[in-house]
């Protein structure tokens, strides 16, 4: 008996092994989709890109709060968490107090022998890092990695030959892992310090050929200004930023339209995917700086990621400002005001809404799937009342922030009737309202009434 009470508890380790590899290995790689407009998977599945930032994530949270900020994230939907690896290179140093680097060289990683992952003591920078990471793809998630903040080169601190040097040390440290996509930049006008970002990119592609790559640029930019036709760059990042429209001074001056973004990045040659990785935050400041000014909400947060998807972007990336930053009520060095702390702020009404914008991108035809604004019969409409329209082969969907009374250019999608529908962004019901012949204009009227975050969904289906 005791022979075969051994062989079965053998068994049954190597099960639980086989169990727990095999859930790592059921994250599969992301890559460009065939048309060069999306992102799918290694099993060609649609990857619609549902992001937060947790930017400090391995500086402020230790290993119990990095389980909890995942683990809700991950229970919301969200698939991507951009972060910094490096945020400070003055303070290089995470929740442990364990440095990254020696000597403020990102080219001479701080490295210790010996890691006993039980053992708190025995913890280096590198080690916490490749914990969170672990743990994310546990989880589903996949990490966006910034490998260094802007600021940091801009200083002057990092040279080419150092950034090309970290670039393929940290490329080479996560090449296997499945869940990273990388973010070159971090805030950062893509015109400054162009060779250490272009070296960064080069060593991060020669030393990782598996794992996609963009830039992160600075607020009011879009990483295809400096960088589309480089080998490196996969998919272009836009950063819409956290300014009213009258609080915009950019060459541009596309105010809070991120859509123009998205469509100015669609039209490029060659095709790559676009996301806008920063639109505004919920909770913060408009215009970031001046704690005096209202705060973004939901309904803005909303606004903005229905606009950029339904013009063509591949995804969306939620943000809240006490979430980024981990802000605790006890922090001296809190950034642009946040008036709640990081745990309370990861259950706002924005992050719990998002995973309605990701039900519905998914629920249909998902590469198919082309802007058209010619669905718009009339009165495009400004500001508040544009209204964003995309559609695939036997379905439509416009999306209307304010309410307002729409007229509809009908035959855009196949078939000689369409049921419509109204989705509703801010819980995710439907209510149906009726099937229309699928010829000529028809003029369609949101539910409730006209305002600001009375925002609604048509939806146009294909009755065959």
């Amino acid at each position: 008996m005791k022979k075969y009470s051994t062989i079965l508890i053998i068994i049954i380790v190597l099960i639980s092994c086989t169990g727990s590899d095999n859930t790592k290995e059921q994250l599969p790689l992301l890559k460009i989709s065939d048309n060069h407009r999306f992102l799918a998977d290694e099993n060609n599945k649609p990857f619609f890109w549902l992001g937060d930032t947790g930017w400090l994530l391995f500086k402020k949270l230790n290993r119990e709060d990095a389980e909890k900020y995942l683990e809700n994230r991950k229970r919301k939907g969200f698939n991507v968490i951009q972060v910094m690896v490096l945020h400070d290179l003055d303070h290089p140093v995470n929740i442990y107090g364990d440095s990254a680097f020696v000597c403020k060289n990102v080219a001479i990683p701080c490295e210790t022998t010996g890691y006993k992952p039980d053992n708190e003591e025995a913890y280096d920078f590198w080690d916490h890092t490749d914990y969170i990471i672990s743990l994310a793809a546990e989880k589903g998630l996949y990490m966006a990695l910034v490998p260094v903040w802007g600021s940091n080169v801009k200083s002057g601190d990092i040279s080419s030959e150092q950034a090309s040097a970290f670039g393929a040390w940290i490329a080479k440290r996560y090449r296997d892992r499945k869940n990273i996509i990388w973010l070159n930049g971090g805030d950062i006008n893509g015109n400054d310090s162009t060779a250490v970002w272009k070296a960064l990119g080069k060593a991060i592609r020669t030393n990782d050929p598996n794992h996609l790559i963009t830039f992160h640029p600075r607020g009011r930019l879009q990483s295809s200004m400096w960088f589309h036709d480089e080998e490196w760059l996969d998919f272009n990042m836009i950063q819409s930023g956290h300014r009213r429209y009258d609080q915009d001074d950019t060459e541009l001056a596309y105010g809070e339209d991120n859509w123009r973004y998205v469509i100015s990045d669609y039209k490029l040659q060659p095709v790559k995917p676009t996301i806008d990785g920063e639109p505004s935050y919920e909770g913060i400041p408009q215009g970031l700086h001046d704690t005096l000014q209202p705060y973004w909400n939901h309904n803005d947060v909303r606004r903005y990621a229905y606009w950029s998807v339904f013009s063509g972007a591949f995804g969306f990336t939620y943000g809240h400002n006490a979430v980024m930053q981990f802000h605790r009520a006890t922090d001296t060095d809190a950034s642009y005001g946040p008036k709640v702390e990081w745990e309370t702020a990861l259950n706002e009404p924005g992050a719990q809404q998002m995973i309605h914008l990701k039900q519905l991108m998914l629920s249909r035809d998902f590469f198919s799937r082309v802007p058209d604004q010619s669905i718009i019969a009339y009165n495009q409409g400004e500001r508040y009342d544009y209204l964003a329209a995309t559609r695939g082969d036997d379905y439509a969907f416009i999306y209307n922030y304010t309410g307002r009374k729409m007229d509809i250019t009908m035959g855009k999608i196949r078939g000689k009737k369409v049921r419509a529908s109204w989705f509703n962004p801010r819980d995710g019901s439907w209510q149906e309202t009726g099937t229309f012949i699928n010829s000529g204009k028809q003029e369609f009227q949101p539910p409730a009434m006209v305002r600001d975050g009375n925002d609604w969904v048509l939806v146009l289906d294909s009755v065959e």
